[in-house]
C-alpha cells in the first residue's frame, strides 16, 4: 500500500453515533466524511460494534464545532447531509433575512435515503445559514439561526 493509513478512531464521534443508534431504534448506522467512514451496528444488549474504512491518504479533520452555544440556533436532529432546495435547481426554502413561520421547512436531511424535513420550531427571521447545500451534518450541528 501507497502512503500511510491513519486508523484512529474518533471516540467521542462513535459514543454519539451509539447514542443515536439507541435513541431511534435503528440497528446501524453510517457516517461518512469524504472517503473515510464509520459504521455503528447495534445487535441487541451488547456493545455495538464498530466497523471504520478508511482511503490510503488520510482526509482532512471536520472542522471542530464552536465552543459556544449559539442563541437561537436550529440543530440538526441527526445525522445526515442537508440540503437547502427540495430539488438540485429549484430554490431554497429559506434564504438569509427571511421571516418564517413555526412549523415552515427550513432545509431537509437525508438520512439513510430519507429526506427529512427540518422544520422552524417558532416563527422568526433568519439570521444564518451555517450549513452549505449538500454538507455532511452531525447530530447536535447547529444548522439555521433564527432571531
Amino acid at each position: 500500500m501507497a502512503g500511510s493509513t491513519d486508523w484512529t478512531v474518533d471516540d467521542d464521534l462513535v459514543r454519539t453515533l451509539a447514542a443515536l443508534l439507541e435513541e431511534t431504534g435503528l440497528t446501524e448506522i453510517e457516517y461518512a466524511i469524504g472517503e473515510r467512514r464509520i459504521r455503528v451496528v447495534r445487535g441487541g444488549p451488547a456493545a455495538p460494534a464498530v466497523t471504520l474504512a478508511m482511503p490510503a491518504a488520510a482526509q482532512p479533520a471536520a472542522a471542530a464545532a464552536p465552543a459556544a452555544e449559539i442563541v437561537g440556533a436550529i440543530k440538526a436532529p441527526m445525522v445526515g447531509t442537508a440540503y437547502l432546495s427540495p430539488q438540485p435547481e429549484a430554490p431554497a426554502f429559506v434564504k438569509l433575512g427571511d421571516s418564517v413561520r413555526e412549523g415552515q421547512t427550513l432545509l431537509i436531511i437525508e438520512a439513510m435515503k430519507v429526506m427529512n424535513q427540518i422544520a422552524a420550531p417558532r416563527a422568526g427571521r433568519v439570521a444564518r445559514i451555517l450549513v452549505a447545500d449538500g454538507a455532511p451534518v452531525e447530530f447536535g450541528q447547529p444548522l439555521v439561526v433564527l432571531e
